[in-house]
């Protein structure tokens, strides 16, 4: 076992530093800010699509039909967070850039793929910042760029999905944008259905060790779903805390839905 999560460990290796020679021109010769985000979502979407692979991931994707008929327009795309594949798996989809914690982009290894990824940085510790936040997320949205948020209130084991904090549905809001609701479950590990047995080699939460998590959980094959629900168009009445339940609800009664079926 040691020598082949050795050889994932190789292979991730040469996946980062691909990804890094590329975003190393790109902020050599992508001046214009908009342009290089550009490219750097780009290669972070091909990154992400070797990533799924190399974790052995398979891939469900229901109601893939909504992002072609959005493909055209910037739109908040949010969702439940309980592992580091859940990036992987949502970019492989389409070119997202991701509002994620200033937290993160301090981890090791993750942290240096957050800043050369196009990502955009909330700092949940100080609020004080938060108004800064949201007129710059406002106005990447209207630039047409596709946000991903994750804004679970917590770390979870995956089991649930918990509360989601409301204050970035305020970029939503002001930019007059759609909000996407996806759900994101893991199903099986090894042919093994995900359970409490199991669940930690997938998920990763607050107080978890990020590099043995990621040793554990490489050489492994996975199946998971995406499920897109229905988008939830601008309403000028409706403020970010009804925005933000109704995309809530939606998350969480499909995620425990899916968990009474057989899979």
């Amino acid at each position: 076992m040691w020598l082949i999560k050795a050889f994932h460990f190789i292979w991730h290796a040469l996946i980062l530093a691909r990804f890094f020679c590329r975003s190393f021109f790109i902020r050599l010769f992508a001046k214009n800010p908009i342009k290089r985000r550009w490219l750097e979502i780009k290669n972070t979407t091909r990154t992400c699509q070797r990533f799924v692979r190399s974790f052995h991931i398979k891939l469900n994707v229901k109601n893939a039909e909504l992002l072609k008929k959005l493909k055209d327009q910037n739109y908040l795309v949010v969702g439940n967070h309980a592992s580091l594949l859940d990036i992987f798996v949502l970019a492989a989809m389409e070119n997202y850039v991701f509002i994620t914690s200033k937290d993160m982009s301090e981890t090791p290894v993750l942290g240096s793929l957050v800043r050369h990824g196009g990502c955009i940085m909330t700092d949940r510790k100080k609020k004080v910042s938060l108004p800064a936040e949201i007129k710059n997320f406002t106005e990447i949205l209207r630039s047409g760029f596709k946000v991903a948020l994750f804004p679970e209130q917590s770390g979870t084991d995956g089991s649930n999905v918990n509360e989601f904090r409301k204050s970035l549905f305020q970029v939503a809001v002001d930019a007059c944008c759609t909000v996407v609701p996806v759900c994101i479950r893991y199903l099986r590990l090894d042919g093994k259905q995900v359970n409490d047995e199991n669940r930690s080699t997938v998920c990763w939460y607050r107080g978890v060790n990020f590099l043995k998590y990621y040793w554990n959980l490489i050489a492994h094959r996975l199946e998971a779903e995406l499920c897109f629900l229905n988008p939830v168009e601008y309403d000028p009445n409706r403020g970010r805390g009804e925005l933000s339940d109704l995309v809530y609800e939606q998350v969480k009664n499909t995620f425990h839905g899916y968990e009474a079926q057989p899979t």
